[in-house]
């Protein structure tokens, strides 16, 4: 029985990428008619070519970005030195899903596993203080911390618990019932942000106003404004190891108001993939419009044949157990969506924006956001606490969003600069001139 009956094409193609076509039955025979051994031969076969969406010089761009800005950290060159051992990148168009550029550091050097790699250099990749063979960008969750804020700024917005107007005074120190919490703020100058309304709180990340929105929302509704933005689950983007992370509350048996206050900043049990917060950028910038998540551009058989591109997606869907992952519309009210928009541009262009530094003589206008959030002790019992920043850009009509994660990276405006530097070479600004701002495809062939 040939086992290729009933296989469509794009099985063919996957399948003659990954691990070439099935092979024949040999037998060794001796003079004598014996049969001395049998083996299985493969007829070579002409390969098919996979193109991916990734911008081959963005991706460089990126990966020396978030290197330089690790070393950068390590070394002190923000003031203090700090204990950054990796990190990740995602670059998005928004407008598609396609992924530009994809990096996790620390890396490593594929052409060593061609002909066997080294026991040494196997150890040195799978070292748990290196960890170089994990997709960071996949295959780890975290908390997101303050850059989750514009998820419980869209549900308190879209239910009515707050207006675009509103202002509530951040005193600097939060009380509902027997629970007590600080703003950030308030443990180095002593005091609060004053009254501040929703663009101002995500502007200068004011952790008292969203507490006051967490014990207005509930941690329920919460949740369902986090998986309305794909987090807790996957992407489904086409490759393999994709974890889903988790949604703060869906699984806890006894959650407090504490719990929730945590929750409403990013901390908790919030934990999610690069992937899954780069696409929530998307998102919202999109007024709600999910554009989807994909690395393979496009395929080509060995005859010349484009495969199409939803015989793709249903055939990666089935191989990697992914059930539909494409989301409803959000449908975000105009003023609702451009209040936290707004308030995204001012952490870039106000002065008392977290990033303001970085981006006061940047010639694109960009929204942003930047996000600390704790991370447990290190191995010498100093807290660690990892660094993000997520980001849009142009702010008047979006085309790229980017994510950047620095484990320990501590402060959030930090990581801003990889997104700067990558969004320099996307708008030629740095002398990389680019003019086609469509995803230039990588080509990986199979023969």
């Amino acid at each position: 029985m040939n086992d290729d009956i009933g296989k469509t094409g794009i099985e063919y193609v996957f399948e003659n990428y990954l691990r070439g076509q099935n092979g024949k039955k040999q037998t060794d025979m001796s003079v004598s008619g014996e049969t001395t051994g049998e083996y299985i031969t493969k007829e070579a076969i002409a390969g098919d070519d996979v193109s991916l969406t990734i911008d081959a010089n963005l991706q460089q761009v990126a990966e020396e970005a978030l290197k330089n800005n690790i070393e950068k950290i390590n070394n002190g060159g923000f003031g203090k030195a700090y204990n950054a051992p990796a990190g990740s990148v995602v670059v998005l168009n928004v407008k598609t899903g396609e992924v530009l550029a994809m990096c996790s550091y620390p890396d490593f050097e594929p052409q060593l596993f061609v002909n066997g790699i080294s026991t040494d250099k196997w150890n040195e990749y799978n070292d748990p203080k290196k960890s170089a063979l994990l997709d960071r960008c996949i295959q780890s969750a975290y908390a997101p911390g303050s850059i989750f804020k514009m998820v419980p700024a869209t549900a308190a917005l879209e239910t009515g618990k707050v207006t675009t107007t509103e202002k509530i005074n951040d005193t600097g120190v939060f009380h509902i019932g027997d629970t007590t919490k600080q703003c950030w703020i308030y443990p180095i100058t002593g005091h609060g942000h004053g009254l501040v309304n929703i663009s101002q709180a995500i502007q200068d990340s004011c952790n008292y106003f969203f507490y006051e929105m967490g014990e207005r929302l509930g941690i329920q509704t919460i949740q369902e404004y986090a998986k309305m933005f794909g987090l807790g689950s996957k992407t489904g983007i086409e490759l393999p190891g994709e974890i889903a992370g988790t949604i703060a509350g869906v699984n806890d048996e006894k959650w407090y108001t504490g719990d929730t206050l945590n929750a409403v900043i990013g901390q908790a049990d919030n934990n999610y993939t690069p992937i899954q917060l780069v696409r929530y950028i998307a998102i919202l910038v999109n007024g709600g419009k999910d554009p989807g998540i994909n690395i393979v551009k496009d395929i080509t058989d060995a005859d010349g044949n484009k495969v199409d591109t939803t015989e793709i997606q249903k055939y990666v869907s089935q191989k990697l157990g992914i059930v539909n992952t494409k989301l409803p519309d959000i449908n975000i009210k105009p003023q609702n969506l451009q209040a936290i928009l707004e308030g995204m541009k001012d952490v870039t262009t106000d002065e008392q924006g977290t990033a303001y530094s970085v981006f006061k003589n940047f010639n694109i206008e960009v929204g942003g956001k930047t996000g600390s959030a704790e991370a447990g002790k290190d191995e010498n019992g100093k807290d660690k606490v990892n660094a993000w920043f997520v980001g849009f850009a142009p702010y008047d009509d979006p085309e790229i969003a980017i994510v950047v994660s620095v484990e320990n990276g501590q402060h959030g405006v930090y990581t801003s600069e990889v997104a700067r530097d990558i969004w320099s070479a996307y708008f030629g600004l740095n002398g990389n001139i680019q003019e086609d701002r469509t995803a230039q495809p990588v080509t990986q062939s199979q023969n």
